[in-house]
């Protein structure tokens, strides 16, 4: 049994708390959302109002990591939306409390948005630097290096590539747009609950690895795949920009499988 708290208990991080209650472990939430405290406390969750600001913290953040051994943090920073929030500033306000505590490990759910699209289309291996220069990713990689950069925890940084479930699927995005680019790109893509089932097993590990990419062995192209994706739920077919040279990577997750001996449960 562990004592973990998880920041961020939406989309991926409320099921992810569910599951791991379910193994004997004891859970701490934090939510932005005082209507969803409730939901945590009806999955028995101990349930926290925690928000990150670029210059403080709302909420009793160190209640909430009290007694914990294990912190998940997954908390989008949202960057696309909001390309001015400094996520940079917001962790930094929060890195004290944790070392502050008696947290040992982290884990931190990030993306693999931090490598750099390109025209040869890279494979990306579980080793490989991250390296884009787009605002976004270059606060991602930041916050990394903060958490790396503690000497009184240890984190692992599992780069998550896109994120989908049945309900919520970048096809449904795409449908009926036009002028997507990088058509010949292959896709990324990583199913909710395979993400779920790999952190809860990586916890149980009794060394954590520094860094896991997670995306389901299969790339299609761009093109080909929301194409079919779409003409099979009939929805309005995407346009693609074929003016302009593809660019995109590979994320090869041959780490975890040997890790784990994990065989993947959702293909896109």
């Amino acid at each position: 049994m562990k004592k973990i708290s998880v920041l961020g208990c939406g989309w991926l991080g409320f099921p992810l708390a569910k599951n791991l209650i379910s193994q004997g472990n004891v859970l701490k939430g934090s939510t932005t959302s005082s209507e969803k405290l409730k939901e945590l406390v009806a999955a028995n969750i101990q349930p926290f109002k925690i928000i990150l600001n670029e210059d403080n913290i709302d909420g009793d953040i160190d209640s909430f990591l009290g007694e914990s051994d294990l912190l998940i943090i997954n908390i989008p920073p949202r960057l696309r939306r909001n390309p001015n929030v400094n996520h940079v500033a917001e962790i930094q306000n929060l890195i004290p409390h944790i070392e502050s505590s008696k947290i040992e490990q982290v884990v931190f759910v990030s993306s693999t948005s931090v490598f750099k699209d390109e025209y040869d289309f890279p494979k990306i291996e579980n080793d490989s630097v991250p390296n884009s220069e787009k605002q976004n990713s270059i606060q991602l990689r930041k916050v990394e290096q903060l958490f790396r950069g503690s000497n009184k925890f240890k984190t692992t940084i599992i780069r998550c590539a896109g994120l989908f479930d049945e309900k919520r699927h970048p096809g449904f995005v795409l449908s009926g747009k036009t002028y997507i680019s990088n058509p010949e790109a292959p896709i990324n893509l990583v199913h909710k609950n395979d993400v779920i089932s790999v952190i809860s097993s990586i916890i149980k590990l009794e060394e954590l690895p520094l860094q896991i990419n997670l995306s389901y062995p299969y790339h299609p192209t761009k093109k080909s795949y929301y194409t079919s994706f779409c003409e099979t739920r009939n929805l309005a077919l995407p346009k693609f920009d074929e003016t302009q040279k593809s660019k995109g990577k590979i994320i090869n997750s041959k780490f975890v499988e040997r890790l784990l001996d994990y065989s993947w449960q959702f293909k896109p």
